[in-house]
Formats: C-alpha cells, structure tokens, sequence
C-alpha cells in the first residue's frame, strides 16, 4: 500500500523518526523482532493509507514476554524495591510523558485519527493525571490487625494482621479508543503494586503504547517490568490462556469479554472487565434547552461517539422533546469532519472502515425500524473513515439501536413523559457502565442518581473522569474498578497471617 504523505508532513521530526524506526516488540527491555518474522501496517483512519508498520507478535512471542516478566518479579531487584523507590521510577516516567507530550499526541493522531487539541489537551492530561495519581499509592498500600478469639483455644492468645501482596505478571488488554490513557491505566496500579506486566495494545493502534516502552526503559524500570506484545487475536488468546499470567485486565467489548471469561476459567485467573455500554442521557422537563443541546452533543460525540459511555440513549421529556433533538440536529450538522492535524476539524474519522460500516449499518436498522434521520446518517464522500454525526429520533425500546452498542457518533432519542418512564427506559439495558441526568431540581437529581442501574452517574454532566475516582460497570458492563483505591486492590492480594502471643 501508498504510504500517507498528508497527515505525515504535519508531524514534528520526532513522532516521524519514530514511525521511520518500524518498531517491534518490547521484551525484557529490548525492541525486539516478532519470532515469526511478521509485520502489520499501521494505517492513518483520516486517510486510510499506511503510515509504518509494527511487528506483528504471536504465541512464542507471548511465551517470551511472559518468562521476562515472571523472571523480573521474582528477581531481588524488583521483590525487594521499597515502595518509595516504585513511586520515584512512575513519578520519573510521567516526567518523561509530559517531555514527550506533544510527540505522543501527534502520534495519537496518526493512529487514532483523534483532532490534535482532544489528543494533546485531553487524552496526555488524563494520562499523566492518572500516572502521577497511582504513583501515590505505591506507599500507602495498607493492612490491618485483628485481635482475634479462638475461643476454643484456651488459653492461650493471639494475633492477626492482614497483608496486600501483589497478584503476580498480569497480562492486560486494552482497546483502540484511547490508546495511551488505557495504557497508563492498566500499567500504573500494576506497577505500583508491584506487579510485573506483558500489554497487548489494539492491533490498530499500537504506536503510543510502543513510545511508551521506551519511555518506560528511560525512565529506569527493571527489564522486563513492562513487556508489549503487538499483534491481532493470537496474540490477545495466547496471553489470556497462558499458564504464567496470574490475572487479566481487559477492556473492550461485551463479547470478548465473555470469551475471556471463559478461556481464563481454565487457570482460575483473577479477571477484571470493562466492557460495553449503552449510556442513557436522561434530560428532566426543567432542563434549559440550550444546556440539554450542549450536553448531549458532548455525551455523543466526544471522540467521534467511540467512548464506552457515549450517550447514545437519549431521553427527554415530552414537552421539550422537538426543541432538543432538532437543537442537537443543528449542532450535529454544523461540526466540521477533519484530519486530526488540520486545526479546522472539529471530528475526525472512525478508526476503520469495518467499523464505519458497522456503523452505518446499525444507522440503516434504525431506518428500517422506523426511525427518523433528523442529521448525518451516511458517510461523505472522501478519503478516509469518516461518519457524519447522526441524530436519530423518535426511538423505541424494541429498535436494535436503541439496546445494541454502536460505538460511533449516533444517538437516538426518544421523549418520555413520567420521572417512572424515563427511569424505566434508562434501565432498560444488558449494560449499566454510564449514565446521566440533568435537571435544575436537585431532589430528582438525587432520585435518579439513586435508581439509575449504572456504574457510573453523572448529574449535569457526561463522561467526565477523574484518577481518583473508581470507574466501572455493572451487568454486562463489567466488574472490576479502575481509578481510585479500587484499582490498587485490582492488582493485590490479601493475606492473613496469625500467631500466637507467647
């Protein structure tokens, strides 16, 4: 395939001496070759052309990643680290990150096809937030003591204590959307747990998390404390089955999810999910319009609708319905499709052509069923794969759409006319990852923050995240919680250890 020559002379010399290096795989500290030999484009999604490629890993190669990070964790060298010194190795990495920041947003572009701004402004701040946040937890990583009875051991006496003790080599998933927050959002609880790691980045966008590596070797991490192995479902399979991996941390979808589930059953790993959604935004009859146009369009579109909590049930009231969906058709139409370098565009593309058309084809159900296009519904005519922003209404709870995740810029809405209606149709779903209400009314604010079936509420608000609070999923959403404490628990052990009192 033609090489992109657009999007690629926008980039500063170091995102593209780094795309010229044609980077492999990061095993025991080295850039290694896949052991097959293999190698797999990396296509730029505004262009649909090829910007370098990667090595393409597989079954030994996992083998090897493996063997390095079980070696590393049992070494002196990383066993006996004191938490201080963990802390001063993540602390020393985010330096490096904000360094590098704008290569990495630039390379978050070629690769995700994400606008700069969101990509630099957004996407680095929530990484480094997020890296410097768990950094703190290396040293506060805490037990407790219990003076127990043993009644029906007289008479003698003693005591207990409880310990965390890291999980042991994780092996860690991570999707396509946000390449580079993920990762630092899988990595940085491990590490500073002190666990020892083989990723597995999105086979379509693994240029950040590569950079990464290296930056995880400058910054003085023992070889082999971080292994990444890129490659497709070979790779993903071979990490979730492998007999030396202690624990899986994934996020991705509902199906693989389930399949990981299954597969890991076999070796009892410790797994934690975050999975699909399909968010409700739920706008009360007191809502401003113009706040209801705003923050459903933010709900919705914000990374091109390719957000596991994208708002993409919308419910309003009856007596504001029209005013808003035709306010949000507005908005929709009016946003400007472009590459993630040129400073006009206001969305770029989806990340591929097969999920473009998979998007398209979810619009087109909803038209069969019976919904009505009020923006967007088709892509333009022009490189790359983009989708318009696309507003759909007059919904029902049986339409495909309305249950399915669609994972693209698509919302479609529905009005309601009771408080109980709208919680009922905002529950309605396998997923419970996010959702949403807004309202000036700060009692039925409370009330469905109480009763909505999600993980995840936000009131006057949407997809907004913060390292220290704990983001996850109920149902088929997922289990597990990242961010917060509740991501250091992800990656420990708890011991109890009793003895007596002589």
């Amino acid at each position: 395939m033609a090489s992109s020559k657009g999007q690629l002379s926008k980039l500063g010399e170091a995102a593209r001496t780094f795309l010229a290096t044609r980077p492999g795989l990061l095993i025991a500290g080295r850039n290694t070759p896949a052991a097959s030999g293999a190698r797999r484009d990396v296509l730029d999604p505004s262009t649909g052309l090829v910007v370098t490629d990667v090595a393409e890993g597989g079954a030994a190669d996992v083998d090897a990643a493996v063997a390095a990070a079980r070696a590393t964790f049992q070494s002196a060298e990383w066993r006996d680290m004191r938490p201080l010194a963990r802390e001063r190795l993540l602390h020393r990495l985010a330096d490096l990150i904000e360094r590098d920041a704008d290569i990495l947003a630039e390379l978050e572009v070629i690769d995700t096809g994400k606008i700069l701004p969101m990509a630099r402004h957004g996407d680095l701040v929530i990484a480094l937030d997020s890296l410097r946040y768990m950094a703190g937890w290396t040293t506060k990583i805490e037990g407790t003591t219990i003076d127990p009875s043993f009644s029906y051991i007289p008479p003698i006496r003693f005591s207990a204590r409880t310990v965390r003790q890291p999980v042991g080599v994780v092996g860690q998933i991570i999707p396509w959307n946000f390449p580079l927050v993920m990762a630092i959002w899988k990595i940085a609880p491990a590490l500073a747990a002190g666990c020892t790691v083989v990723l597995k980045p999105a086979e379509d966008t693994p240029l950040t998390a590569l950079y990464l590596g290296r930056l995880i070797a400058e910054a003085g991490f023992p070889a082999g404390a971080v292994n990444i192995v890129t490659g497709g479902r070979e790779v993903g399979m071979a990490i979730v089955e492998h007999p030396g991996i202690d624990k899986i941390a994934f996020t991705g979808s509902t199906a693989a999810g389930q399949d990981i589930q299954r597969r890991a059953a076999a070796t009892m790993k410790r797994l934690s999910l975050e999975l699909g959604g399909k968010s409700p935004v739920v706008i009360l009859e007191d809502c401003p319009v113009p706040m209801a146009v705003e923050g459903a369009a933010g709900a919705i579109f914000f990374n091109h609708g390719q957000v596991c909590t994208a708002g993409s049930r919308l419910l309003v009231h009856r007596s504001i319905y029209e005013d808003v969906v035709q306010g949000l058709a507005h908005a929709a139409n009016g946003m400007v499709l472009g590459e993630g370098m040129d400073p006009a565009g206001q969305m770029g593309p989806l990340i591929s052509a097969r999920q473009r058309d998979r998007v398209a084809g979810y619009v087109q159900g909803a038209l069969d069923q019976g919904a009505r296009l009020l923006a967007g519904g088709e892509a333009p005519d022009r490189d790359g794969f983009f989708y318009r922003p696309t507003v759909l209404a007059d919904g029902t709870p049986s339409m495909t759409i309305f249950q399915e995740e669609v994972f693209g810029p698509v919302v479609i809405a529905m009005p309601f006319d009771t408080e109980e209606e709208a919680l009922a149709l905002a529950n309605d779903s396998c997923f419970a990852l996010g959702a949403s209400v807004w309202t000036q009314n700060l009692a039925a604010a409370n009330r469905f923050a109480g009763a909505l079936r999600s993980g995840n509420v936000w009131i006057n608000a949407h997809n907004i995240l913060d390292p220290a609070v704990p983001f996850g999923g109920w149902k088929m959403s997922g289990y597990g919680r990242e961010l917060g404490h509740s991501a250091v628990e992800l990656y420990t052990e708890a011991k109890s250890i009793t003895m007596p009192l002589l």
